[in-house]
C-alpha cells in the first residue's frame, strides 16, 4: 500500500545564465512502512527533489508542475494543491524532514530544548510541561540524556547534533520521515550508529523513511528499495538486493564498481568516466550517453527519453535491461 505517490515533478532554477531544470519529471511510489533510498552524485537532483515534496522550493526556484499524492485512512490529497496554510497541517505532522548538515540546522543562540518548543508551537501545541516531556522521550529514543535540553547547539558534537534532528523530527509522530544527507561530515561509527537508530525508527515505530544520499555503502544495509538520480531524472528503481546484484543501467553500474570494500583490491575500483551534466544547457535525450561506454562504442543508438518498466524494476537503458 502506497503512503506517497510523486507523479512527474518538476523543478526549475531561473538563474541569470538561463533556466535550470533540476527535477526533470520525476515520479516514483513510497510504499507504507518501507525505506526508501534516493542516490546521486551532488547536483543529481536529490535535495531538490525533497524540498519539492514538502513544498518547499524558494526563490529562484519554481515547481513547475507534477503531484504528490498523501495517503491517509484511503483518502488520497494532493498536497500542491494545498495553500501554505493548508499545508502546515501536513509538515512535521505528517511529513517530517531531517536537513542536510546538522552543524548549520540548528539555531546556534538558543538552547536545545527552544528549539521543541518552538515547533510545537508552530503546531498549536501549547503545553510547555507536556512539549518537554515528549522531548525527552524522543531524545532518549535516540539515545540522548534529557539534559541535552539545556544545552546549546556548540556544546554538542556532530553526532549529537545529528541525533537532536531526528528526535526533533519525532516530536509530532509523522508518518513519514525525509532525511537528506542524514550521514554527512559524520565519522565512520558515528555513521553506522546513526543508521543503527534509523533503523530502529523504522521497524518499532512504523515510520516510512525517505533516505537522499550519496553514500550507498552505509544506506545500502537498511533500505527496501532504491531509486537512482542523475542529471535531474530517476534512471533506475527496484528492490536493493536486486539492484545491487543485478544493475540495469550503466550509472548505476558505475556506481556500484566505484564503491571501496576492505576484500578487493583498490586498483579494481573504476570511477565514472566524464563529468554531471550541466542542466543549464539542452540535453540529449539519454543524459547519460556523453559518459556511456554503450553509446560510446555504438552498442546502443537509442537515446529515446524513456523509462523502461517492469513489475517492480524500472531503467532507462534499454541495453541494460528491461524490453
Amino acid at each position: 500500500m502506497n503512503i506517497l505517490e510523486i507523479k512527474n515533478v518538476s523543478i526549475e532554477f531561473a538563474l541569470k545564465k538561463g533556466i535550470l531544470r533540476a527535477c526533470d519529471n520525476v515520479s516514483i511510489d513510497i510504499k507504507k512502512g518501507e525505506v526508501l533510498g534516493i542516490i546521486g552524485e551532488s547536483g543529481s537532483g536529490k535535495s531538490t527533489l525533497a524540498s519539492g515534496i514538502l513544498n518547499l522550493i524558494s526563490s529562484p526556484g519554481k515547481l513547475v508542475s507534477g503531484e504528490v499524492w498523501y495517503y491517509e485512512n484511503n483518502i488520497k490529497t494532493n498536497l500542491l494543491n494545498k495553500t501554505p496554510e493548508q499545508f502546515n497541517e501536513y509538515r512535521w505532522e505528517k511529513i517530517a524532514t531531517v536537513f542536510q548538515a546538522a552543524q548549520n540546522a540548528l539555531n546556534p543562540v538558543i538552547k536545545i530544548k527552544e528549539h521543541f518548543i518552538e515547533t510545537a508551537f508552530a503546531h498549536n501545541w501549547h503545553n510547555e510541561t507536556e512539549i518537554i516531556k515528549k522531548s525527552e522521550q524522543v531524545l532518549e529514543y535516540v539515545r540522548l540524556d534529557a539534559n541535552v535540553l539545556e544545552a546549546y547547539p556548540h556544546q554538542l558534537s556532530g553526532g549529537m547534533k545529528q541525533r537532536v534532528l531526528i528526535a526533533l523530527s519525532l516530536l509530532l509522530d509523522p508518518e513519514i520521515i525525509i532525511l537528506d544527507e542524514p550521514t554527512t561530515a559524520l565519522d565512520v561509527i558515528t555513521q553506522w550508529y546513526i543508521i543503527d537508530i534509523l533503523h530502529k525508527i523504522n521497524k518499532e515505530l512504523g515510520i516510512t523513511l525517505i533516505f537522499c544520499t550519496h553514500d550507498i555503502a552505509v544506506i545500502s544495509k537498511v533500505i527496501d528499495r532504491i531509486a537512482v538520480m542523475y542529471g535531474g531524472q530517476i534512471v533506475e528503481y527496484g528492490n536493493v538486493k536486486e539492484v545491487f546484484t543485478l544493475p540495469m543501467h550503466p550509472y548505476t553500474q558505475g556506481l556500484l564498481k566505484a564503491i571501496p570494500t576492505l576484500k578487493d583490491n583498490m586498483e579494481t575500483r573504476q570511477a565514472i568516466a566524464g563529468a554531471a551534466p550541466n542542466l543549464l544547457e539542452k540535453q540529449p535525450a539519454c543524459r547519460f550517453s556523453p559518459r556511456c561506454s554503450f553509446y560510446k562504442e555504438k552498442t546502443c543508438s537509442n537515446l529515446a527519453d524513456e523509462l523502461y518498466v517492469n513489475g517492480e524494476r524500472a531503467s532507462r537503458c534499454p541495453i541494460g535491461g528491461i524490453v
